[in-house]
Formats: C-alpha cells, structure tokens, sequence
C-alpha cells in the first residue's frame, strides 16, 4: 500500500497556528488537497485536526474514507462507510484499509499523527504546498520523535507567483 502525506506548510515548517487555525492556506490549496485526496480516495487524520475540520463545517470529506485517529471515545454520526475512529496504531490501521481494498492512502495531518507514520517508516511519499506565510509558534510538520529519513526530490512545481510544491519519495 502506497502512503502519501499531504500537507499545506509554511516556509519555516509549521502547518497550523497554535490555537489550530489554518486560515493563512488559500483556498486554492484547499481545492488542491481536496482533489488529491478525494483521488486517493481515503484521509488518514488525528484528532486535533477532526477537530479544526469540524470546527470549518468541512467534514466529512465526501467521496472518500476519512479515518480520525483518536484515543478518545467519538460519536459517529456519518456511518463507517465514510468515517471511522480508531485508536489502532499507524501498521493496524493500514492493515485495515487494505482488507477494505485500498491500495493508496492520504496521511493529512497533523504534526503527531505525521510523526507517528514516519517514525514507523510508512510514509512513501510527501507532498507539500509551500505557502508565503511565516508564523512564529504553532504546529510543526512533524512533532519531535526519534526519526531520521533521506527523501529524493521527485518534482517541484510553481503553483502560482508565491506558492511551491514540492513532492519527495521517502529513502529506505
């Protein structure tokens, strides 16, 4: 199974405000990860960033699996045929999906969700969406874990005057 990590950063490494606030991603990126995403056709996130989601009226993501990864017990009012709460460790829960039939996955956030897929070295690839915004404090791309990966730079693309995207395969 191919595993992708999607993620709209800034240039110094932050991918959310401290109070969780992305409203600094224009919303060309967004359509962008939705498009992404909904091509996958299944998002890996945790908690925190179900939680900003829900808070922009923004979830479910339709036409695809959006699986929250949580160790608090959730209300599931969508069905598990589009929402699924788990507590399963990164390897069980992409056990999971393939039993369900998906041969690639989206892991989106945020900063501990994408540590905890990295340091067990199940990300394949990543693509982020370099926006022209800088903050001071906030929610890295990675929070601090003991990890230490090469990656190849497969393509950067110009996205518009200010944007970058740069996509990496991870080094094994």
């Amino acid at each position: 199974m191919k595993v992708i990590m999607v993620m709209a950063v800034t240039p110094n490494g932050y991918i959310a405000k401290e109070n969780d606030d992305t409203s600094w991603v224009t919303p060309e990126d967004w359509k962008r990860f939705k498009d992404i995403t909904k091509k996958i056709g299944c998002i890996i996130i945790g908690r925190r960033t179900y939680e900003a989601v829900v808070a922009e009226s923004q979830f479910p993501l339709p036409g695809r699996l959006n699986v929250v990864v949580t160790h608090e017990k959730m209300e599931n009012k969508w069905g598990e045929d589009k929402v699924i709460f788990t507590n399963k460790s990164p390897k069980e829960i992409l056990e999971m999906l393939k039993k369900k039939g998906f041969k690639k996955v989206c892991v989106a956030g945020g900063g501990i969700n994408n540590s905890n897929f990295m340091k067990e070295g199940l990300i394949d690839e990543i693509l982020i969406d370099v926006e022209p915004t800088i903050f001071g404090k906030g929610i890295k791309l990675f929070a601090d874990a003991d990890f230490n990966f090469k990656l190849k730079l497969l393509k950067a693309k110009k996205l518009s005057a200010n944007e970058m995207q740069l996509h990496y395969k991870v080094v094994r």
